[in-house]
């Protein structure tokens, strides 16, 4: 006995040094880091960095500042706050993901983790991918188990996911907020921390063994409709060189003679919202004065939880459809004009993009697709565009999920671009395995190689006006019963 307690400091010593050479520590902006080893072993996450400081207190409403340094080695092992932001309701997308046990909501969310299979190899010059998540910019958090990173990490791409904020916290103009900005606008806060993100990336990213030059950008959603503005936005300029937009349209279609262009479907109309933006801060102010909030001390000095339920109550008791704090606006800083303007114009990111939907998504996004590969083409650029209409398959115990969720509905895709289905409840088949394969290899070849297809041309072929061709992702025929261009299921 007396000899295994002589030992015993001579193991943990052994067992101490064991671990480090397992879990390499970086030395990034504000300290050193220590990851985790993934399920893969050949893959490390490094989970809830802080890219900004946190925006509480006088720092609510700023522009994100410097992260705050940290002494000793932070244990990068848990994953980070997600933005504040309302209870996910059992029985829609909330039971569909099955959202694990993650850290509590909060103000201090400016949180991102890394994916990669070269940590400290600062020569070895990996292609990067930045994930931004979806939510209507008011839900969700980058490591909800959909968007697990590993099966990217072992493709041979360092994949980072983000949280920023969102809702009132992210997106709220008010005049006395630009008053004290340097640059004379508000909102678009939830914007500056993913650009923020993206420059902590140049910054950081080699130490994971990544390239901060062969960045793509990729969003869901309103993560979708986050990457049209980064591709807009000339702060974003030079900070990523490929994007990929998911289920966030594409471009409003021509007017006829003497007609107003209008939105291809309900959900163009919600990424093409742009009020100026002294007609978001007069509405802001409305909602504001209305709940006793009557200046910027109130307003600072108010509840998270007063704050966040201030537009839905306001809503609700005078019927009306106030919104302007939940999304980005053109400021003339941070966005200067609509993505779609941007794109006609051909001043958005010259870079390669791969745009689609899915079947049953929010309104047939097809035509409005195809319009901004068209318009690419014009400008000299090329975009590869997909449908994803694989039905999700049913196992007969879920009817509050599959009551809502219907056929390849809308985020329906992020099982396969993920490889995540492991982490999903449905009876999947091989044939499933098999399509998120192929989706996940076309991804990830485009972040390597800027075409899908890889190295080599194939068979998806960017879309054009001469050839108008969408990639359809399905497993047979009946999956796709109504194409692109056919009826559309929507959930009820």
């Amino acid at each position: 006995m007396r000899k295994l307690w002589l030992l015993l400091p001579l193991l943990a010593l052994f067992g101490f040094k064991a671990l480090a050479a397992e879990t390499p520590v970086l030395k990034i902006e504000g300290g050193q880091i220590q990851g985790v080893i993934c399920d893969n072993p050949d893959v490390y996450v490094y989970k809830g960095i802080p890219y900004a400081a946190a925006p509480i207190g006088d720092l609510r409403w700023k522009e994100p500042q410097p992260v705050v340094a940290w002494e000793g080695i932070r244990q990068c092992d848990r994953f980070g706050h997600p933005g504040y932001q309302a209870v996910h309701y059992p029985g829609f997308y909330a039971s569909e993901w099955g959202y694990g046990d993650e850290a509590p909501y909060s103000e201090d969310c400016l949180y991102l983790n890394v994916y990669t299979k070269a940590p400290g190899d600062v020569n070895k010059k990996l292609p990067v991918a930045l994930w931004i998540h979806g939510g209507g910019y008011r839900e969700g958090w980058g490591t909800e188990p959909e968007f697990d990173g590993q099966e990217w990490a072992s493709k041979d791409v360092v994949l980072v996911t983000i949280n920023y904020r969102l809702g009132i916290f992210g997106f709220m103009p008010y005049g006395e907020l630009s008053a004290e900005s340097p640059h004379g606008v508000s909102g678009n806060y939830g914007i500056l921390d993913q650009i923020q993100s993206l420059k902590w990336i140049k910054q950081n990213i080699a130490q994971f063994g990544g390239d901060p030059d062969n960045v793509t950008i990729f969003g869901q959603s309103a993560g979708a409709g986050s990457v049209r503005t980064l591709c807009e936005s000339p702060l974003a300029r030079g900070l990523f060189q490929k994007a990929v937009i998911m289920s966030g349209g594409g471009l409003n279609i021509p007017s006829k003679a003497g007609e107003e262009a209008k939105p291809a479907t309900p959900m163009a109309k919600f990424f093409t919202y742009n009020p100026t933006l002294k007609e978001a801060e007069a509405e802001t102010k409305k909602v504001m004065d209305w709940a006793g909030l009557t200046d910027l001390k109130k307003l600072r000095a108010a509840s998270t939880e007063v704050l966040y339920t201030l537009t839905t109550i306001y809503n609700m008791v005078n019927k009306s459809d106030v919104y302007v704090m939940e999304r980005p606006i053109v400021d003339g800083y941070v966005s200067l004009k609509s993505f779609d303007e941007a794109t006609r114009e051909g001043t958005i990111a010259d870079v390669p993009y791969m745009i689609g939907y899915t079947l049953n998504d929010m309104g047939s996004m097809g035509p409005g697709i195809a319009e901004f590969c068209k318009v690419r083409q014009e400008k000299g650029g090329k975009a590869w565009a997909y449908e994803f209409a694989r039905p999700l398959p049913d196992d007969g115990k879920h009817p509050e999920i599959t009551s809502r969720l219907k056929g390849a509905f809308h985020s329906s895709d992020l099982w396969f671009v993920f490889k995540s289905l492991k982490h999903c409840w449905r009876p999947w088949t091989q044939g499933d395995w098999d399509l998120s394969e192929k989706m996940l290899t076309y991804w990830t070849n485009f972040a390597k190689y800027s075409n899908p297809n890889g190295q080599q041309d194939g068979s998806w072929t960017p879309c054009t006006t001469e050839s108008p061709k969408f990639m359809l992702f399905k497993l047979n025929d009946k999956d796709a019963e109504a194409s692109e261009m056919g009826d559309i299921i929507l959930p009820k």
